[in-house]
């Protein structure tokens, strides 16, 4: 095939599909969670987006292949994170939950953990864990938080804890 027809080949592939899909509501979502089908373009977790970051994953776990075989050093655990990342996301477009601690193309920003049902413990008092967002404290429970709750006293000159 020369350029031409392979431009109108291209042309009436996606006639075809764009018929297809007035047809069919489902058609080219087949692979997807019901619950990502109607989510906006703009959503930080639109299905393209994150084919697109499947994508990129895969490349930089070739490169870090090739490095494996050059006896790069950290290359395998490098591998072996983008090969994780790209099976979690492959499972949330089949699932719809997010199961990674990390998001984006490049796993560049954290997941941030919200609290919505609290858990307690045999004397009543709520578990709580650091770095999560909870809605009856209004903030995100810290280190600091953790320490007086339990009585703890952290000598930043000595970095020794110690229980009052």
């Amino acid at each position: 095939m020369n350029k031409e027809q392979k431009a109108a080949a291209a042309a009436r592939l996606k006639k075809a599909r764009a018929e297809r899909a007035k047809k069919i509501p489902n058609y080219g979502k087949t692979n997807l969670h019901e619950s990502l089908h109607d989510l906006p373009k703009e959503h930080r977790f639109h299905p393209n987006k994150i084919k697109q970051w499947i994508d990129t994953q895969k490349d930089l776990a070739a490169v870090e292949r090739k490095a494996i075989r050059e006896k790069i050093k950290g290359a395998t655990a490098r591998q072996a994170s983008h090969e994780g990342y790209v099976k979690h996301m492959q499972r949330y477009l089949r699932t719809g939950d997010w199961v990674d601690d990390f998001y984006g193309e490049y796993q560049q920003n954290k997941v941030k953990h919200i609290c919505y049902a609290l858990a307690y413990d045999n004397e009543g008092i709520p578990k709580r864990t650091v770095g999560t967002y909870y809605p009856d404290l209004g903030n995100v429970y810290t280190q600091q938080m953790m320490e007086e709750e339990n009585g703890i006293r952290y000598n930043y000159n000595t970095r020794r804890r110690r229980k009052v």
